[in-house]
């Protein structure tokens, strides 16, 4: 089956491939259109697109009965910003790389995603936050790790990739460089928040009970909604000129100690972009490290010539699956096409085309079939 005739609506509930493609207009201020009302197969194949953009804001198990309409309402309408604030760049000619930096700035801003001000507490009750950027076309990348008072860790990683000799930077040396370059930083206190700070105290209270560390808990599990969720937001796109860009921004996770990063900031794996495709990725740190997932993807698209789909496809619900990681990416090739498969009960996601109108999703097929 071709890339193109695949319906969209399976694409963004189910997580398999699509063409970005003009479907009308949306209003800069109106709320995307929910899992329910996607295109079904009866649709024709859309055009080639010419750019466009996808998002994500974490994977995992994303249970209705732990989301609440309110909430959910608000997670869609943050999602729809995002691919809104992405769209305005890349329809005024803007670089993928200016895209991607958009729409993430949004999901970093909101307490909805586990991200700059929505970041989770670690063990110690701080905030540590990790970002990465690429642009496929140079393979220059930038990557923070560890920072504590970065508003955007993203903006900073961009600047130690077109500031600075370096990919990497952490901790204190980061946000020194920070704050030479001008950076916001704000106390610590503003990532503050309640929902946060009471997971923190539930896992605690879980630790404290089993007698056990917090390693011996679920990766990615939420204490306040009782889901199993791991809550990075990135992006990725492809702009007029054809140029791709991948970028990923997290707090990690829930009661973390010892300074641990996962695979958000780490090129190759949460994220990596070429001129052939571009990935961002949200799950279990620890095995999207392992098996290269980001670069993997790539690679597959390179050296196999295989579709975008199956190499994201074969990636995540196969390779991970057997090696027990759990969680999705998003993904693009540089003809406009879009993968984002995964291995949870739901992942956070959503594109927008050249037509600017944003589509958002949650939920899988399923679920979404029961939400009519």
């Amino acid at each position: 089956m071709s890339a193109a005739s695949v319906p969209l609506r399976r694409a963004l509930v189910v997580g398999a491939v699509m063409l970005l493609s003009p479907m009308g207009c949306a209003s800069s201020a109106g709320v995307a259109r929910a899992d329910s009302e996607q295109p079904t197969s009866r649709d024709a194949p859309a055009p080639r697109p010419k750019w466009g953009l996808v998002i994500h804001g974490g994977a995992g198990v994303i249970s209705r009965e732990n989301l609440s309409p309110e909430r959910e309402a608000e997670v869609r309408a943050a999602l729809t910003q995002s691919l809104q604030a992405g769209h305005a760049v890349l329809a005024g000619g803007g670089s993928a790389l200016d895209a991607v930096s958009a729409a993430v700035r949004i999901l970093e801003d909101s307490p909805h995603f586990n991200a700059g001000k929505g970041a989770v507490f670690t063990h110690d009750g701080v905030n540590e936050l990790d970002a990465a950027i690429m642009d496929g076309t140079t393979r220059k990348a930038g990557a923070v790790a560890g920072v504590r008072r970065v508003r955007n860790p993203l903006s900073l990683a961009r600047l130690v990739m077109e500031q600075s000799p370096h990919v990497m930077m952490v901790g204190e040396g980061a946000e020194a460089f920070a704050k030479s370059r001008g950076v916001e930083l704000v106390d610590p206190k503003y990532f503050y928040t309640e929902d946060r700070w009471q997971g923190l105290q539930r896992a605690l209270e879980k630790e404290r009970a089993r007698q056990q560390p917090a390693s011996s808990l679920p990766a990615g599990y939420d204490p306040v909604s009782g889901d199993h969720k791991f809550g990075t937001v990135g992006a990725v796109a492809l702009d007029q000129k054809g140029a791709l860009a991948a970028a990923t921004s997290t707090g990690g996770m829930t009661n973390k100690r010892y300074g641990r990063v996962g695979d958000a900031p780490i090129i190759g794996a949460g994220t990596f972009a070429d001129a052939r495709c571009a990935v961002s990725a949200t799950g279990h740190g620890e095995f999207f490290i392992r098996y290269a997932v980001a670069h993997d993807i790539c690679a597959r698209v390179e050296y196999q010539n295989v579709p975008l789909w199956q190499a994201a496809d074969v990636v995540i619900n196969d390779v991970l699956v057997k090696a027990g990681g759990e969680g999705g990416v998003i993904a693009m090739d540089r003809d406009g096409n879009v993968a984002m498969p995964f291995n949870s009960a739901g992942m956070y996601r959503g594109y927008v085309g050249e037509d600017g109108e944003p589509v958002v999703a949650i939920f899988r097929e399923a679920e979404a079939a029961g939400a009519k």
